[in-house]
């Protein structure tokens, strides 16, 4: 379910977030001190990376801004802007955790290439 302020005419943005990937968002919410309700987590992309993006999480505690795209899955507010949005849409955030690390997942429909670290994609 998507939802978009102040953008009636732009496209919506589907991201999935995976029951792994909120469990571990509402660990960090919690310890943190912050509502869920109220809290979110801002998904970005940002030039970088060795593939020529890189994707960016942090909490977000402020409202959302107005071109900025705001969706839920997995019962988690997700915020993205306006430029990551392009480069967002079809995007699965999922949660990996293993013996040798652990982290967050993205599986990008949009990427043309990505570097082995998996942070990192080209289009």
């Amino acid at each position: 379910m998507s939802t978009n302020q102040e953008l009636a005419d732009a496209p919506s943005v589907d991201i999935v977030l995976t029951a792994e990937a909120a469990v571990e968002v509402r660990k960090f919410f919690d310890t943190e001190g912050l509502d869920e309700t109220s809290a979110a987590l801002r998904v970005s992309v940002l030039p970088g990376g060795c593939s020529g993006f890189e994707y960016g999480l942090e909490v977000e505690e402020n409202p959302p801004e107005v071109d900025d795209f705001l969706v839920e899955s997995a019962g988690i507010r997700l915020v993205i802007d306006a430029f990551s949005a392009q480069y967002l849409a079809g995007v699965h955030i999922g949660y990996h955790s293993s013996f040798k690390g652990s982290g967050f997942t993205f599986e990008n429909p949009n990427a043309t290439g990505s570097c082995g670290c998996g942070t990192s994609f080209s289009v």
